[in-house]
């Protein structure tokens, strides 16, 4: 069945990228939440190569800032959570697991490229995921780029072999930060239907 009106504004129609936050927290079970709705999401072998790490305290966004471009640095520090949308360029040591109808993990062993673009891509649907199962679940979202990946990779993700893609700015929207909704292609103009 269809989604109804409701859910695809949640989702998509009136869904917004936020730059200003309210003060409202978002707690442990919400970030869960988020995941265990997200993690349902497909990914090729069932891979699932993205990581996520939580920024939330004091001291960890203390650690994020110096790594933050200056576009991005007071709405990410007034954001109640930050996520480093992350990947395991590893992750196929996970397949016999994860994917136990093949021997998956050979497929990518052997093939550093096939890996890495194996784990990139799916890693970024795994971002889009995340949204859309923040976005279910009542919180909103502001993904964005602009920042040093070597230093958010030496300050949160040294010693694991991940590699950070992506930024999500977490937490309830405060509508005084929306811009005006910037413009869309319609379908003709990048669609081709063969």
């Amino acid at each position: 069945m269809p989604l109804d009106d409701a859910a695809l504004d949640t989702l998509f129609r009136t869904a917004r990228t936020h730059n200003k936050w309210t003060d409202q927290p978002v707690t442990d079970d919400e970030l869960r939440a988020v995941f265990d709705l997200m993690k349902m999401g497909p990914t090729s072998a069932n891979a699932s190569p993205a990581r996520f790490v939580f920024v939330r305290t004091k001291d960890a966004k203390d650690r994020l800032k110096p790594a933050l471009s200056a576009g991005n640095t007071e709405k990410t520090m007034a954001a109640p959570v930050t996520v480093i949308v992350a990947h395991d360029p590893y992750f196929y040591d996970h397949l016999p697991r994860l994917f136990p109808h093949a021997d998956a993990k050979s497929w990518f062993s052997g093939n550093p490229a096939l890996a890495e673009e194996t784990a990139l891509r799916n890693a970024v649907l795994q971002g889009g995921y995340f949204i859309l199962a923040a976005r279910a679940l009542g919180l909103d979202c502001g993904p964005m780029s602009g920042f040093d990946k070597s230093k958010v990779d030496d300050a949160f993700l040294f010693g694991r072999g991940w590699k950070s893609n992506f930024l999500i700015n977490l937490g309830h929207g405060d509508p005084d930060g929306l811009f005006e909704r910037s413009p869309r292609f319609d379908f003709d103009e990048v669609c081709i239907v063969e």
